[in-house]
């Protein structure tokens, strides 16, 4: 163990304290740490720093930080299911769409869904979201028809029953063709 004597540059053991000693009191030295502070501490809970070269475990730190490269990040895989899943979903069915359907006809019913429907493939087309399903349930068909019918008046999509496993037999996936 070298012996300490003051003007000694010492760093604590099991604390990121350095400094230069600046009194001794018996086996007690009083240190200034780099802020200015004096701190008492046994002459045993120190170690010498030769050449008074000071490192701080905080600047230590920052050198180590910046010489470690940072790990390039694989970008996500994704699954087959997640390429293949439809990027946007149209809840046709009436509840969803109005609070009440209180005074209203089957054929106002059937209008307000293929309004929603008209306006949100308009949507999808405009934002370039390529594949969109509208969930129109079972039923009597006519939803599904009517649909079907509105899909024809457009040129670049085609639709075809959606996933099977996910909407059994009531919703409809179209797949919008991205034209430049």
């Amino acid at each position: 163990m070298d012996n300490i004597t003051i003007g000694d540059y010492v760093e604590v053991l099991d604390e990121a304290i350095s400094g230069r000693v600046e009194a001794m009191n018996g086996n007690e030295i009083t240190l200034l740490t780099q802020d200015g502070f004096l701190l008492k501490y046994a002459i045993n809970e120190v170690v010498k720093v030769k050449d008074g070269i000071v490192v701080t475990n905080f600047e230590a730190a920052q050198i180590k930080a910046q010489k470690e490269q940072p790990k390039r990040k694989k970008p996500p895989t994704q699954r087959p299911k997640a390429r293949n899943a439809p990027k946007m979903e149209v809840d046709l069915h009436i509840h969803q769409l109005v609070k009440s359907t209180h005074g209203m006809s089957k054929f106002d019913i059937l209008n307000l869904q293929l309004e929603t429907a008209k306006r949100q493939l308009d949507f999808a087309m405009d934002k370039r979201i390529q594949k969109v399903v509208f969930i129109h349930g079972v039923g009597e068909g006519i939803l599904k028809e009517e649909l079907h019918y509105l899909f024809k008046k457009y040129d670049n999509l085609k639709y075809y029953d959606a996933e099977y496993q996910k909407y059994g037999l009531g919703a409809t996936e179209v797949y919008v063709y991205q034209n430049a």
